[in-house]
């Protein structure tokens, strides 16, 4: 229990001064993405992933707090998973590598002794299905954090009823890794977890559900289902939205459940709450049904509002919420703030006509000549949201 508390302790304090220490390298080398304007590093998954495995490496290292072979698995293959989120953060791998690598990883977790091959396979799409959800989340400030940080305090609480020590402490560890990471995370973000934590926390949130489900099983699938249901709910109503649309289903956009809630007003925090709320309420039900202190047809309450809200979310508008900046209004941003930085002695006059220019010239000195900065800037913008797709 000391140690429970001691580990959680060091992993929101870890957590919190790494997601701190990322900002400047990542800015520097350019491993940001735009949210309503502002260039964001995406290095906070690294921190988390950093946090969480050291504090768990200690415990395991010393003997305090073996993880066992199901949770130290399931943290060296989600590492691995994130890496290659890390990858596709730097260099923009294809769509189609991210979702193999999410295969493969829940098909080295999955434990078919208890579900045997049909009910793994099974596992493996249930996996791959709620790691999306989970990484749609991640798209919007604070939103993965919250919801995850629930999750998987839920999650320890199941798998300390099954005397399953290991994963316990992994979850109670990875909800205190973000919570510190909330501290930067919280909107407007300063750092976000990027595909790399959104892959992380995704997949061990995901595998740490079928590995005490595999368990306890005798309640259900409500539980796991409840669990995970606002992942779940995020996966469907995108798949759903894009196939009505004729979209490419691995293609991103402003289409997740968060951004929906922003089209129909409300701000960042109040999406954050809202949905920090819901992942509350679900869990609950998933947690007091495998703890046997619920019936499992509670979990039908959950299905009918996550159905209820996929179907009334579909009727939500697709786009920049208000007072957003879309693509030709950032760069329009982008091109008066580089103009605003020139001094005003050396800005062009207009003449009236077509042509190029001229420059005022500055007392006692040569005339500048007429930068194509701007017009830089107004390029690389468009090409920078062109390639990523419009993000909140």
């Amino acid at each position: 229990m000391l140690y429970g508390i001691l580990a959680a302790a060091s992993a929101l304090l870890l957590t919190a001064v790494l997601s701190a220490a990322v900002r400047v390298p990542a800015l520097r080398l350019g491993v940001v993405e735009r949210r309503r304007g502002r260039r964001v590093p995406l290095l906070g998954g690294l921190a988390v992933m950093a946090g969480v495995g050291a504090v768990a490496w200690v415990g395991e290292w010393s003997g305090v707090a073996p993880l066992g072979d199901e949770a130290g698995w399931l943290i060296v293959v989600g590492a691995g998973l994130g890496v290659l989120g890390l990858v596709g953060d730097v260099w923009r791998l294809p769509a189609v590598v991210g979702a193999a690598g999410v295969v493969v990883a829940a098909a080295l977790v999955v434990p078919y002794r208890e579900l045997g091959v049909l009910g793994g396979l099974m596992g493996i799409v249930w996996i791959a299905l709620v790691v999306h959800g989970f990484k749609g989340m991640g798209r919007s400030d604070g939103v993965l954090g919250v919801v995850g940080a629930v999750t998987a305090f839920a999650l320890s609480g199941c798998a300390a009823a099954e005397v399953m020590d290991g994963l316990a402490t992994l979850f109670s560890v990875l909800a205190a890794a973000l919570t510190g990471f909330l501290m930067h995370n919280w909107p407007p973000a300063r750092v976000v977890l990027g595909t790399c934590g959104a892959l992380f926390v995704g997949f061990v949130l995901a595998g740490g559900v079928l590995h005490v489900y595999a368990v306890g099983y005798g309640a259900g699938v409500g539980a796991p289902f409840a669990l995970t249901a606002l992942a779940t709910a995020d996966a469907v109503l995108v798949l759903v939205s894009r196939k009505r649309a004729g979209r490419e289903l691995w293609r991103g956009g402003p289409d997740h459940l968060a951004h929906r809630l922003r089209r129909i007003g409300l701000t960042p925090p109040g999406v954050v709450i809202v949905l920090g709320v819901c992942a509350a309420g679900s869990t609950g039900v998933g947690l007091a049904i495998h703890m046997l202190w619920t019936e499992p047809h509670f979990a039908w309450w959950v299905a009918g509002a996550t159905g209820v809200v996929v179907l009334g979310m579909l009727f939500v508008p697709v786009g920049p919420p208000r007072g957003a900046l879309t693509s030709a209004q950032a760069s329009g941003h982008a091109t008066r703030t580089a103009t605003r930085s020139i001094p005003a002695a050396a800005r062009p006059v207009s003449t009236g006509v077509h042509r190029a220019p001229a420059v005022r010239p500055i007392p006692g000195g040569r005339a500048p000549s007429v930068s194509s900065r701007p017009q830089r800037l107004r390029r690389q913008e468009a090409a920078e949201l062109g390639r990523r797709g419009w993000v909140g």
